[in-house]
């Protein structure tokens, strides 16, 4: 019986669980990304954004989710998408950053797949200039390649973004 017992405390598939991961895939334009479901906290429709002065571009506002205040990203203009005028499928995922919570507007979410490690590849190493470094790797899903996003990256280029300042800014201009 003790032999059974030991079996059950190390099952034999532990180690594929722990190389599992699970991303939620959204499309920004007409190209699919992902991003690991472990850092999204919620995922919730658009609301009344008040827009920050002096921001960059592709930070669309801040948003007041349950008396915290959010700045809101726009994935379309981060990576130099046109704008379209379809927000009926519209959604902001809510994600924390380095003990940080901000939010990614996307044109659709579509699904939570999961991936092992295995079926994760690298960035392709030709991607260079500016974008390039906001993917992690790529994953196909059938016939489609998705990119995972680095979060970090996303919001740590040139124009280094101060959640602090965002979070904490004043109504008034300065």
């Amino acid at each position: 019986m003790n032999k059974n017992v030991e079996k059950m405390e190390a099952p034999p598939n532990s180690e594929e669980l722990r190389q599992e991961i699970q991303l939620a895939c959204f499309r920004i334009g007409t190209e699919m990304y992902a991003l690991d479901i472990l850092r999204i906290k919620e995922i919730i429709r658009p609301q009344r954004l008040t827009p920050v002065p002096k921001a960059p571009a592709f930070i669309e506002g801040v948003i007041n989710l349950r008396g915290v205040v959010i700045p809101v990203v726009d994935l379309r203009k981060r990576f130099d998408q046109p704008h379209t005028d379809s927000d009926r499928k519209t959604r902001v995922i809510i994600c924390g950053l380095s003990g940080k919570i901000l939010g990614l507007m996307v044109d659709e979410v579509s699904e939570v797949r999961r991936y092992s490690r295995q079926e994760i590849q690298p960035a392709p190493k030709f991607l260079k200039g500016k974008g390039a470094e906001f993917f992690l790797g790529v994953c196909r899903n059938d016939e489609d390649l998705i990119m995972l996003l680095d979060l970090e990256k996303i919001l740590s280029s040139d124009e280094k973004i101060d959640l602090d300042k965002i979070e904490k800014m004043p109504g008034k201009q300065g």
